[in-house]
């Protein structure tokens, strides 16, 4: 697991994902609060908070927020965003240490299926728990084998959007699926335009890894959490064979 991939999209990210509603996926989350939990958490782990906007959103609605990312420059733009109040921290999420638990993690973004092996997704559930108040929830959502099969598979993409300044940002995406591995590789070419109309080009790679729901929900079960529920949407939505992301949320049992 690699977090140089992070190096070109790091500035661009936000601009890219600009569509992501993070409102609309906090307010899953408190959903989640309010069904699952007796009280609301004090403290919430975003767990590979990236540049920290969902950080950012839950601290505004009073919660005391911790953002964890292995990627340098990702936290970048996560500090230089502001945030008051939010401890960020740089760990690999294998590596997860807190100075305490919390009552939630959080983890957007199909950011777990960048754990590649089994022994990883094992190590960061186990952790996750090791850092959950008792009951505490992990609400977090993974890519599907639909998605990886269908959507991601061999194919390639073209993302546009300009900076604040005006100028024109792409980014090409290419990706190869390995249906033996279940690893889709995915590499892009980020080019920013310059102030005289001339084009900056930086490339990186990364990694995805497929997993069953079987997989998923055995690894929270050896973990010690107990599932509360799989969606299809941020709407509760029930199950299809066409999705193309899973909602988790599992309870800390201890």
């Amino acid at each position: 697991m690699s977090y140089d991939g992070y190096s070109a999209i790091a500035r661009v990210y936000d601009r890219l994902n600009k569509d992501i509603d993070y409102k609309k996926w906090a307010d899953f989350f408190e959903e989640c609060f309010s069904r699952f939990l007796c009280q609301k958490p004090e403290i919430i782990l975003d767990l590979a908070c990236g540049t920290g906007r969902m950080t950012r959103e839950l601290a505004s609605r009073g919660y005391d927020m911790i953002g964890v990312d292995g990627s340098a420059d990702m936290l970048g733009e996560a500090y230089a965003s502001g945030g008051e109040g939010i401890l960020y921290l740089m760990q690999d999420m294998r590596d997860l240490e807190l100075y305490g638990t919390v009552g939630a993690t959080v983890c957007c973004l199909d950011s777990l299926n960048y754990l590649l092996k089994d022994e990883d997704l094992l190590k960061t559930f186990s952790l996750v728990h090791n850092y959950s108040d008792p009951d505490g929830l992990f609400i977090f959502d993974m890519n599907t084998p639909y998605k990886f099969e269908n959507i991601y598979s061999d194919n390639s993409y073209i993302l546009e959007d300009e900076n604040e300044e005006g100028s024109a940002i792409y980014c090409g995406w290419q990706n190869f699926y390995d249906r033996e591995s279940r690893v889709c590789d995915f590499y892009l070419s980020v080019f920013e335009e310059g102030e005289k109309g001339e084009y900056y080009r930086d490339d990186e790679h990364q990694r995805e890894r497929c997993y069953t729901r079987e997989e998923i929900e055995n690894a929270l079960a050896s973990t010690g959490f107990e599932l509360l529920g799989v969606y299809q949407g941020l709407d509760f939505g029930a199950l299809s064979q066409t999705d193309e992301r899973w909602y988790f949320v599992a309870r800390a049992k201890k």
